[in-house]
């Protein structure tokens, strides 16, 4: 069984919504031509990430780009998933209430908005400080033609916290999609490495292309030791920084049949130990006036 994902690595037209949504479609397109089973955006497509200005007049006019989940911009991706037998994770400025939400949805192949997910892990050091943070992480079944998978999401910043590729494992998922806007140097990509390494699962990020950030959107396996225990290379697709579709295959049996004998994951993990873990107390020096808890 084979999962197959279109990572697009994209430049945006800036904050143009519909530009966006045309040349999203294209691509989309192009992924199904590809025999994709999901296409993946780059983090807040809608309005390329456009950023949010620091004068209050002009930061309300960025919130108010936000759209719904039932507005034209997603209901057209799903009429467009739906025609192209593909699932979608489309990214967008989400409205909510008070501040906006940083989101993803999932589109199944039919149609169906699968899931939704609201970035957990703002940059509240920077211009997400205008933005709600979501409340939990969540795995759906994704339906493709070779069969069920289970699917998370993370969006940039959250895969930089070990906690949220744990939890979305501890839920179930097999592979986990994230939408990225930002520079992908070795120590980013190296933790996104240990994230599918230490939970044992497939992990798939789009960012966008240079000169907006630069590139490297990247698909790791989960797989660092055959059979025979000799180290095998987990990494699947590391893109160049420019403009693309690119394409990685999971083998989900192989990566499955990983699952049920390797010793990472929540095989040989001691939750009773792990208390602090679920504090919110911050001490220096780690203290940070602009931090949301």
């Amino acid at each position: 069984m084979s999962f197959r994902v279109a990572l697009l690595q994209l430049a945006a037209y800036g904050a143009d919504i519909d530009a966006n949504l045309i040349k999203g479609e294209e691509h989309c397109r192009r992924a199904a031509a590809m025999n994709a089973d999901v296409a993946l955006f780059p983090e807040m497509w809608s309005i390329g990430y456009s950023p949010c200005p620091a004068e209050a007049v002009q930061r309300k006019a960025w919130q108010q780009r936000a759209i719904g989940r039932d507005d034209r911009f997603v209901t057209h991706f799903q009429r467009l998933a739906q025609e192209l037998d593909m699932a979608i994770a489309i990214t967008y400025l989400e409205r909510w209430s008070g501040a906006p939400r940083n989101s993803v949805s999932i589109i199944d192949r039919k149609g169906n908005v699968v899931m939704t997910y609201a970035k957990v892990h703002t940059c509240d050091f920077g211009m997400e400080a205008a933005c709600t943070p979501g409340d939990d992480f969540y795995v759906c079944d994704l339906d493709t033609r070779a069969g069920n998978v289970k699917v998370g999401a993370m969006i940039c910043y959250d895969r930089e916290f070990p906690e949220s590729a744990r939890i979305l494992m501890l839920k179930g998922a097999e592979i986990i999609l994230t939408p990225n806007s930002c520079e992908l140097e070795d120590s980013r990509i190296g933790q996104f490495r240990a994230r599918a390494y230490e939970n044992m699962l497939g992990v798939a990020m789009a960012n966008y292309p240079a000169p907006q950030c630069n590139g490297h959107s990247v698909v790791f396996d989960p797989m660092a030791f055959a059979r025979d225990g000799r180290p095998i290379d987990p990494l699947i697709v590391e893109a160049g920084p420019e403009e693309g579709i690119f394409l990685a295959d999971f083998d989900l049996d192989r990566l499955r049949t990983y699952r049920e004998s390797e010793t990472w994951g929540n095989a040989y993990r001691k939750p009773q130990s792990y208390g602090p873990l679920t504090s919110t107390r911050v001490e220096a020096p780690f203290e940070r006036s602009d931090a949301r808890r």
